[in-house]
């Protein structure tokens, strides 16, 4: 077995850089604004994990479903030699997608992305121990601007799934769809994987159940900002709210102060102040219609090949081409 690889484009010096212009940026515009990426230190992996089990949160476990059920076809179809996978975390669904890739044929290489390089080397440690005949070389890098940096060579497939997409505004997705059509190949393909729009009744509860791990994960980028920029926030201070924006078809995830404050972020040499009631957003959850994807997707230069749904189309998981 060949011992996996790690090539790395992003150190713990650049994350901080990048916390600091993004928490800037964010508390000082109106209204006040914070990246989800911001949520993920261990505390708050470790949380998603837990929503990913709630009864209410249907996203994860119906992606998984719908993988086990066509990843089959999609092996057939796209006879990739390499497999990426952005933003893989501990690459959990990427065992089916190896396996089905795998036994189609003409696999030879692994390449998981994500921002954390602990996580990416004990990913790239145990799929490399599962499939000891795939090569694994894992990217440290923020997909959202050094896609550059992936490997070239071979067929490759860029497995995108979670329905990360859905973070992104409009303007976001087109800059990250074509960004990722400038690094393929003409033929080579991208999976995508994203949420469906479908009733808020069932949508707003899993971004705001009833046991208040949703809650506690949103308050969890404050604690970040506590631990990584000397911020004084009160996270108990703020309620977790959870809306469904009809017009933009996306969940907002926000903070409301529960009453008047002032923030100081020392490492910012930042005073910032929250009034009673007032909001700031920290997600967006967008969800899609199947012409609406097939169209972004046109626009950034694929071709789309199938979109394949679950029963209750909620999910999709759509391949696309690059032409």
């Amino acid at each position: 077995m060949t011992a996996p690889t790690l090539e790395i484009h992003l150190t713990d010096a650049d994350l901080t850089e990048a916390l600091r212009s993004d928490a800037r940026r964010g508390l000082t515009s109106d209204p006040k604004t914070l990246p989800p990426k911001w949520f993920y230190d261990a505390r708050g992996s470790e949380l998603f994990e837990e929503i990913t089990r709630l009864p209410e949160y249907y996203p994860t476990r119906t992606e998984r479903a719908l993988l086990e059920r066509v990843v089959g076809e999609i092996a057939q179809l796209a006879q990739a030699e390499v497999l990426v996978e952005l933003g893989a975390g501990s690459a959990a669904k990427t065992r089916l997608l190896l396996s089905a890739l795998g036994a189609a044929g003409p696999l030879k290489t692994y390449v998981p992305q994500d921002v954390s390089e602990s996580a990416l080397r004990g990913a790239a440690e145990q799929v490399g121990a599962e499939f000891p005949g795939l090569a694994v070389h894992g990217v440290v890098s923020d997909f959202t601007d050094t896609l550059h940096n992936l490997p070239r060579g071979g067929r490759r497939m860029i497995a995108f799934l979670g329905g990360t997409i859905g973070n992104l505004i409009p303007a976001e997705r087109a800059e990250f769809l074509a960004g990722v059509a400038a690094v393929l190949e003409p033929g080579e393909q991208l999976l995508l994987g994203a949420g469906l729009v479908i009733d808020p009744a069932v949508l707003v509860p899993a971004y705001d159940d009833a046991a208040g791990v949703t809650a506690e994960f949103n308050r969890n980028v404050l604690h970040v900002l506590n631990s990584r920029l000397r911020a004084d926030f009160a996270p108990d201070a703020f309620t977790h709210v959870a809306v469904w924006d009809a017009r933009n078809e996306w969940i907002e995830m926000r903070l409301e102060a529960t009453r008047d404050m002032t923030v100081t972020v020392p490492d910012l040499d930042l005073t910032v102040h929250f009034a009673k009631g007032e909001q700031m957003r920290t997600e967006i959850s967008a969800k899609f219609r199947r012409e609406g994807l097939a169209a972004e997707l046109d626009t950034a230069g694929f071709d789309t090949e199938r979109i394949w749904t679950d029963p209750d189309d909620r999910f999709a998981l759509v391949l696309a081409a690059r032409r």
